[in-house]
């Protein structure tokens, strides 16, 4: 059951995004795909490792490998310095004897340890002269060795089922020998933009309209999630076309998506053609912007019906949608990134929604973190999100931020 907050009618943020993820689970349907295509991917299943990674035990610089106790003293006798020079050994070229008492043998950067070795000397501590080598440094066991499986473990789960592949997962999974990798299929996400008023770019603008911006915000922001967008285009205010375009979303998709008519006493028809084909909560969030939005199950697909304001759709669709695409694709759960600074300026804040502000932090010469609001913060105001660099989260609880006080910030996905 969902809780309001203080404002009578709002739903507070934690508990609408609660409630969503209680409902939805994670697509089962997976697929294997070649290791270079995994990037953004979620793993279906763990990545557990064939071999030890070193496989062998090698070298962690140049110089020479040799027996440790060849080089070591006793109170009975000095230490010895010098030894014969027996052989190289190269990475993917190894020594192919044994190192005997009083040898060593030249080796390279991750060339593998010569069998009877047990330390290395590097070439800055030793004098070479034909084939005899005074070392420096008498060495302990084990110095500028890397050993076997110091890395990676044979049967270790070297990446975990919930994974979205980065560049350095898809080296580590390489890294074993794994040339394929099990996940989720892609989630089909339909996009729909509603209005009579909603003029694609590159058109004339007749009085009234506006230009369409919402599918661009948000097929760029879904662009990093392991989905494929349906985009349906912006469809008027017509009941029988609204109710065609919604059914075959519905029927295709996992999840639709819908920017405008989730106001109160806004876009009628769209309501009544959801409330025919499923069951959709309309609620009054305590976020702002964005407090309109729409979360239900239509016959098939999920559905998230998101403000028609351009920042209003941005933000509902980074803090609403987004837990929800990451359930529905198996994605482990990772909190958000938050850091604290000092408000540059005086923060205009009314109690009673969480505030999504759009801000700009940076340091200064001292190192200390600050931040400031991006201009206006109006719900169509674009701009303050395009050259801005965070949101700056202001409790649902507090009013106005004054210079010096200390301020939640949370970095745009793309730092």
């Amino acid at each position: 059951m969902l809780h309001s907050c203080d404002t009578p009618g709002l739903v507070a943020i934690s508990d609408a995004i609660s409630n969503m993820l209680e409902q939805v689970s994670t697509i089962q349907d997976s697929e294997r795909l070649p290791l270079f295509q995994g990037l953004n991917r979620v793993l279906a299943r763990d990545v557990i490792s064939p071999i030890n990674v070193p496989p062998a035990d090698n070298s962690a610089m140049d110089g020479y490998a040799m027996r440790s106790a060849d080089l070591a003293t006793d109170s009975q006798s000095p230490a010895n310095t010098q030894l014969t020079l027996v052989g190289t050994a190269l990475a993917g070229q190894p020594f192919a004897s044994s190192v005997t008492e009083g040898q060593c043998v030249r080796i390279m950067t991750g060339a593998v340890i010569p069998q009877g070795a047990d330390a290395v000397v590097m070439q800055e501590n030793t004098q070479a002269e034909h084939n005899t080598i005074t070392f420096m440094q008498v060495p302990k066991k084990g110095n500028s060795v890397r050993k076997a499986g110091e890395d990676i473990q044979q049967g270790q789960v070297v990446v975990t089922k919930g994974t979205q592949l980065t560049p350095a997962c898809l080296a580590l999974i390489a890294s074993v020998g794994i040339a394929e990798v099990e996940v989720t299929k892609k989630i089909k996400v339909g996009l729909i933009a509603t209005g009579d008023e909603l003029t694609p770019p590159g058109q004339p603008l007749l009085e009234g309209n506006i230009y369409e911006s919402n599918r661009y915000a948000l097929l760029g922001l879904m662009a990093k999630y392991p989905v494929e967008v349906v985009d349906f285009g912006i469809i008027k205010d017509d009941i029988a076309e609204l109710r065609h375009t919604f059914t075959q979303a519905n029927q295709n998709c996992d999840l639709v998506i819908s920017c405008g008519g989730v106001s109160v006493g806004d876009a009628d028809y769209v309501k009544q053609v959801l409330d025919e084909l499923g069951q959709i909560n309309f609620w009054k969030v305590a976020i702002k912007p964005g407090k309109p939005f729409a979360f239900g199950r239509l016959s098939q697909a999920w559905f998230c019906g998101l403000p028609g304001n351009p920042v209003s759709a941005y933000v509902t669709f980074e803090q609403l949608v987004s837990p929800v695409l990451n359930k529905l694709s198996g994605k482990s759960y990772l909190p958000d990134a938050y850091f604290i600074a000092e408000a540059a300026e005086t923060i205009r804040k009314r109690p009673g929604r969480a505030d999504y502000q759009r801000g700009i932090f940076y340091r200064d010469a001292a190192g200390k973190l600050w931040v400031k609001a991006n201009g206006k913060q109006g719900s169509g105001i674009m701009s303050s999100i395009a050259n801005a660099n965070c949101y700056m989260v202001l409790p649902q609880e507090s009013g106005n931020i004054t210079q010096g006080q200390k301020v939640k910030i949370q970095p745009f996905q793309d730092l």
